[in-house]
């Protein structure tokens, strides 16, 4: 080829392709924004949880990019979806996350492999289409379905003879009580006989159904 393009190199690399590096920033651009308002727009909203805002646009971020790049060496598909999905498994199942915040991060890791990797035999108007049809799909079940969200909180429970079994409907009466708030469950943490005090988590629905 003849065109300025191949004529500026580096170390034989090529400082631009113009063509890659448009299509780079419309999908980054486009991916970027679909997982802003997934993050932002649904689950920061819906969700009593803000920790994991920062971790859910940066993966969207790095695996996007990485996608990309690595598709420009013919990675294969199923080997990046596997290797992201391994990552994401590992990486947080180091410690304890809930099932909706899981489901969120493989939604994140799916939209953002799925952008990087779509290649021309897919068109811009079915990438458009399949992600919008996945963010109607969460603002169905975030908003039309109503589905409950739980929020919990952790106390010191010093009334240790009600934690028997036997107890349970007197303890959550007593959770209700002195909380102000309709328990709906309860999880025993730790129990210390020599303070006779209890760690315990308890659970409730945000919008009080």
């Amino acid at each position: 080829m003849s065109s300025w393009e191949e004529e500026f190199r580096f170390l034989g690399i090529k400082l631009i392709n113009i063509g890659d590096f448009t299509e780079l920033i419309i999908r980054f651009i486009f991916n970027t924004s679909l997982i802003f308002m997934v993050t932002h727009g649904m689950y920061a909203r819906n969700s009593s949880r803000k920790d994991f805002y920062f971790s859910y646009l940066s993966i969207g971020v790095i695996v996007f990019l990485l996608c990309f790049l690595l598709n420009s060496v013919k990675l294969e598909l199923g080997f990046a979806l596997g290797l992201f999905a391994v990552f994401g498994i590992i990486r947080y199942r180091t410690d304890a996350i809930p099932i909706k915040e899981m489901t969120y991060l493989f939604i994140i890791i799916g939209i953002s492999v799925m952008n990087a990797l779509a290649n021309k035999k897919v068109s811009y108007a079915e990438l458009i289409l399949t992600n919008s049809l996945i963010i109607a799909g969460l603002w169905f079940l975030e908003k039309r379905l109503m589905l409950k969200q739980e929020k919990s909180i952790k106390l010191i429970y010093e009334k240790i003879e009600n934690i028997h079994m036997e107890n349970h409907d007197k303890l959550l009466d007593d959770f209700q009580t002195r909380t102000g708030i309709n328990v709906i469950r309860y999880e025993i943490e730790r129990i210390d006989f020599l303070r006779d005090v209890a760690e315990i988590t308890l659970y409730y629905n945000v919008n009080g159904q």
